[in-house]
């Protein structure tokens, strides 16, 4: 099925290049380019001839644009790494990592990604897509698409982030990108890129590639005790249970390719877009245990050391996107045709060693070993086909359909391995992977295959008065779910669902005067249910020592939001912007005892995820980018934005945020420019502030330091740059307190199983980067 869709997807994109070649020989060759702005240089991106400010979009919808120049002076490696500089978007990862984007605070399965204007499947279960596997250097610009439009999918209760790509249309010539980045660990990663853009027959050619060394070095450190300071203020003496240090190191490579090509013949274009990444990544980390706070760090076999353990996970990652998109004009209108195919696939291998001391006196050490392989493989084949047309000077109707083929597959399989005074000590520690050998237990714990078929059809009508710019329509989703989970009894093998939503949806910019206008949008979005909450199968101590139990029939949460905003142009590139945001969410998904007592007897329960729960988000978001000019500072430019974000879900407990959501987040920055010596510089600050997230027998508040980065850059003639950049100089640190129970009635009643505080640290990282025009 899927090599007969690369098959008429390669044989249409042929006969339409061939068609249209055709076609641009019947035009002059001043026509043949765009009309909507001049195509650039490639000394324009590796000499910048200023300072880049947000961008000012025109159509209705509330979209906040920030292209290439706006970030790159500060050379972000990935696309999460270039967001953390625009509004709202907050991360919970590890330091220095921008890998799950939460736009508003919210968990990312809320936030749609999009690049170049399409869905991109990922490895995640609740179907978020990690904005770290996009390199930078393939960016054209970044878009916050704050509201929904019936034009796109409805999965965007947060909003959407659109990383766009460059194209053909967009870079004439080409240069090279070179330079390392070296960490606390005095570890050294090389990074080379290449871009190239021109014209090429008839239509106009682009092709990028990247190789990016990745390396984060971390220092953890936890301590763990048997009651918390709510219960007992004595606690960090009374009741002391252990020492945890440990580092953490991911270590890898990422491979890049992207292209495009397009011919635009006047009233036909056609494009062809594709990206690949690949990732090889090995995460380690190695871990010791003591019964003392205060006792001597590394491995000592002896005394206070209560356990050492290795964990190492080898993890490959494919991601690629291709699509074509074909659109005529002609005299009912203008008709376009879009086909894609997307996939993502992980092979990750993780092992898990630990040799126990805290045994009876002449016994032996104890040691375990564990073994999981995790394969997941999700691909999307999608058909999208819409037609504009007039209904006047002013109005246009916009109507089309949507279908989607999607295939979700994963595979676990764990193993066990056990023994005692079965190995040498030294090994251990020169080479803990060493000892692997033949598992004890060998189980498949997964086997699951998702199905979803989409259909949508969508109508919308937009206007332009001048002043007024307008949009509202209506997007109709219909969703059929078929899974296949081979794990379980063979009657619960095959389960089916269905579900359908009607999406309204209206924007509008409203012009008071040349520099002020108003910005407001309505609609309904939603969030499907992510995928290991829909398998039948159960999970044993998935929560806390209780069950899950998963709900086939599960429907979207469901959301109506609206934003309003105030714009104001400063200048000839200046913004300062306000808006508050509100979203009323139903159908939430939350846990609930069935009331069956679970695998581990009394006192334990199967909980099952359903949509019971209810909740609301808001916030206000202002941001500003702008020069000096105005007090004699022409070459200064000064960028910032905060977000005040909140919101109230109700749970077995009361009222809360949703779960992890950063009250706030803020980052400011300037980039002063010295013309006529070729060189600039400039800072950036950014603070996120703690957050909140509670679970059956779970509880965890996260906070993290602020970020300072700085880069210094020299421009030599028209053609080269190069520059140092200094990133997390501040020491990043993260750090967590958990609350954790074996059940829900001992989290209700305080009882703890085990109360923790963990903090994590990463030093700084400093690169050098240049780039050359050709």
């Amino acid at each position: 099925m899927v090599a007969n869709k690369w098959l008429l997807l390669g044989c249409a994109s042929l006969a339409l290049i061939s068609g249209l070649a055709r076609a641009q020989d019947n035009i002059p060759a001043d026509d043949a380019g765009r009309t909507d702005g001049p195509i650039i240089t490639s000394n324009d991106i590796v000499v910048m001839g200023g300072i880049g400010y947000r961008d000012r979009t025109d159509s209705p919808e509330p979209v906040l644009k920030y292209g290439t120049d706006y970030f790159q002076r500060f050379e972000p490696l990935t696309a999460g790494d270039a967001l953390k500089r625009v509004p709202s978007v907050t991360f919970l990862s590890d330091v220095i990592e921008s890998d799950g984007a939460r736009l508003r605070g919210l968990p990312p399965g809320y936030t749609q990604i999009l690049i170049n204007g399409e869905r991109v499947p990922g490895s995640s279960a609740d179907r978020s897509f990690f904005l770290d596997r996009i390199p930078a250097e393939l960016i054209s610009s970044v878009e916050i698409v704050r509201s929904s439009s019936a034009r796109r999918t409805g999965d965007a209760v947060a909003g959407s982030l659109n990383i766009v790509l460059r194209d053909g249309y967009e870079l004439d010539g080409g240069y090279v990108r070179v330079g390392a980045l070296r960490y606390d660990d005095k570890e050294l990663e090389p990074s080379i890129g290449l871009v190239y853009g021109g014209q090429v027959g008839p239509g106009r050619l682009l092709l990028g590639a990247n190789v990016q060394g990745r390396h984060n070095p971390k220092l953890k450190k936890s301590l763990r005790f048997g009651d918390s300071p709510e219960n007992n203020p004595d606690y960090a003496t009374d009741d002391f249970d252990n020492r945890e240090d440990q580092t953490d190191t991911r270590d890898g490579k990422d491979y890049s390719f992207n292209g495009s090509y397009e011919i635009d013949a006047g009233d036909t274009n056609f494009k062809l877009n594709g990206f690949y990444v690949k990732t090889d990544r090995t995460e380690t980390e190695r871990s010791f245990e003591y019964d003392d706070p205060t006792a001597t760090n590394g491995p000592v076999p002896a005394g206070n050391l209560v356990s050492d353990n290795a964990n190492v996970a080898k993890i490959d990652q494919e991601n690629f996107s291709i699509d074509g998109k074909l659109s005529h004009e002609w005299s009912a209108g203008k008709t376009s045709l879009r086909v894609g195919y997307a996939k993502f696939i992980e092979d990750r291998r993780e092992t898990e060693y630990e040799i126990g001391f805290d045994v009876d006196e002449g016994d032996e050490p104890e040691f375990e070993g564990a073994l999981t392989l995790n394969d997941i493989t999700d691909s999307e084949f999608s058909v999208k086909l819409d037609h504009e047309l007039p209904l006047g000077e002013s109005i246009t109707l916009v109507f089309g359909g949507f279908y989607q083929d999607k295939i979700r597959r994963t595979g676990i399989v764990e193993g066990e391995q056990e023994g005692e005074g079965s190995f040498a000590w030294d090994q251990f520690m020169r080479n803990p992977t060493e000892l692997a050998g033949d598992f004890d237990v060998i189980e498949m714990t997964a086997d699951i295959r998702i199905k979803e078929k989409r259909r949508d059809a969508f109508a919308l009508v937009e206007g332009d008065t001048g002043s007024l710019k307008w949009e509202a329509g209506l997007r109709y989703e219909h969703t059929k779910v078929r899974i296949n989970d081979f794990t379980v009894d063979e009657a619960l093998q095959n389960q089916r669902n269905s579900y359908d939503a009607f999406l309204p949806s209206a924007s509008f910019k409203y012009s008071l005067t040349q520099s002020d206008r108003i910005i407001g949008s309505v609609a309904r979005t939603l969030r499907r249910p992510q995928f290991d909450y829909i398998t039948p199968a159960l999970f044993e101590e998935e929560v806390g020592d209780s069950d899950l139990l998963g709900n086939p029939l599960l429907d979207p949460e469901k959301a109506w939001g609206f934003d309003l905003g105030y714009e104001h142009r400063m200048g000839t590139g200046g913004i300062v912007g306000v808006n508050v945001f509100y979203r009323d969410v139903k159908d939430l998904i939350e846990l609930v005892n069935t009331g069956e007592e679970g695998s581990e007897g009394e006192g334990t329960f199967v909980f099952q995820p359903q949509n019971i729960g209810k909740g609301k988000v808001w916030g206000v978001e202002f941001d500003l980018s702008t020069s000096l000019t105005f007090i004699g500072l022409p070459n200064t430019g000064v960028f910032g934005n905060v977000s005040w974000l909140d919101s109230e879900v109700t749970d077995f407990r009361g009222k809360r945020r949703f779960n992890d959501q950063s009250k706030y987040v803020y980052n400011f920055g300037f980039i002063q420019d010295f013309p006529h010596a070729g060189v600039a510089f400039g800072a950036t600050y950014r603070k996120q502030g703690s957050a909140f997230g509670r679970v059956i027998a779970e509880e965890v508040t996260t906070t993290y330091g602020a970020d300072l980065e700085i880069f210094v850059e020299k421009r030599v003639g028209k053609s080269f740059t190069i520059r140092a950049v200094g990133s997390n100089l501040l020491n990043g640190a993260k750090r967590e307190v958990f609350n954790k129970f074996d059940n829900l009635e001992d989290q209700m009643d305080r009882d703890f199983d085990e109360y923790e505080l963990e903090s994590e640290k990463a030093g700084p990282v400093f690169q050098i980067m240049a780039r050359y025009a050709f």
